[in-house]
């Protein structure tokens, strides 16, 4: 699909979207013929659902800056259910507690030590907020304490697309949203020298989580280093 089918089909079906049934949209499986499908993941223990347009905003972007054929449509599956080790990329984020079921576990370590991607993002923006302790708690449990590291800003992520000296700055760390501080960095945790988690407590998904249509009217995009997180997952 091209970004004109895409903007014809978001503005064209949006009543509809908002009127389908949440349960069809969480079990609808990504069709074959996409690059790509935007894959968000439930977890029980939080509130998995945030930032509901952002992924449109994150679909836009890379229809209209490259050429991959992009699904439409997020698709929401359970870290619990096996189907989510077949996404190229999983979004994880939230603002309560992380603290992952048995099942959530073992598809969560399997997918990154077997060479997925999961991007997860700190909506709190706060580094001692509930989000942030209890998912760095997970990921240490799950692959050592010290797996998770910050990022040089030399790391291929900054200059897989588009090219950054560093993580972009957000509009809530200037705000003084969450703990007040600019984040100069994001973390990540290498399998195999692969970064298979990257992990912000810069709130990218609250920075996107506008109208797409309205991107027209940023001085600069500010979606372009989604772009980046996106083919970096694909090719690393």
């Amino acid at each position: 699909m091209d970004r004109k089918h895409f903007l014809q089909l978001m503005t064209g079906t949006a009543s509809a979207l908002l009127a389908a049934p949440f349960a069809a949209k969480r079990a609808r499986a990504a069709p074959a013929e996409y690059d790509f499908w935007f894959t968000r993941l439930m977890y029980e223990s939080g509130d998995w659902d945030v930032d509901e347009r952002m992924p449109s905003n994150l679909i836009d972007a890379l229809l209209q800056y490259t050429h991959l054929r992009v699904d439409p449509k997020e698709q929401i599956i359970a870290l619990a259910d096996p189907r989510m080790l077949n996404a190229p990329m999983c979004y994880l984020a939230g603002h309560k507690l992380v603290e992952f079921n048995v099942d959530e576990r073992r598809n969560f370590e399997r997918y990154v030590r077997n060479g997925g991607f999961v991007f997860v993002d700190d909506c709190n923006h706060d580094i001692d907020g509930l989000f942030a302790r209890s998912f760095e708690a997970q990921m240490a449990d799950i692959f050592g304490a010290d797996a998770l590291q910050k990022l040089p800003k030399q790391h291929p992520i900054y200059h897989s697309f588009f090219a950054f000296d560093g993580p972009p700055t957000t509009s809530f760390e200037l705000n003084g949203w969450g703990d007040d501080l600019v984040h100069d960095y994001l973390k990540g945790i290498h399998v195999d020298g692969r970064l298979g988690v990257l992990y912000s407590n810069k709130d990218y998904g609250c920075e996107w989580d506008y109208d797409w249509r309205n991107k027209r009217w940023l001085a600069e995009d500010n979606t372009r280093f989604s772009v980046n997180i996106v083919m970096y997952a694909l090719s690393a």
